[in-house]
């Protein structure tokens, strides 16, 4: 629930039912790796970006910035 907290202390309000099997496909695309932790007796998952995802979101934060470009020319 870490992560919904914290999508939620940036506005985003996310339910497990919608962010679960995002992450999933995620995992199964291999843009996330997973690691699973017991902590204080609780199984614990750490995501953690891969280089495909690294390499997938360096290609969409360019993609953004284009279309933010061509917004604000807009104006």
């Amino acid at each position: 629930m870490g992560l919904i907290k914290e999508l939620s202390r940036h506005g985003y309000h996310i339910s497990p039912g919608t962010l679960y099997p995002i992450l999933h496909r995620l995992l199964n695309e291999k843009y996330l790796s997973i690691e699973t932790k017991v902590i204080n007796g609780k199984m614990r998952k750490y995501y953690r970006i891969s280089a495909k995802g690294k390499r997938a979101l360096k290609e969409c934060t360019r993609k953004i910035h284009e279309l933010v470009e061509e917004v604000l020319e807009g104006r």
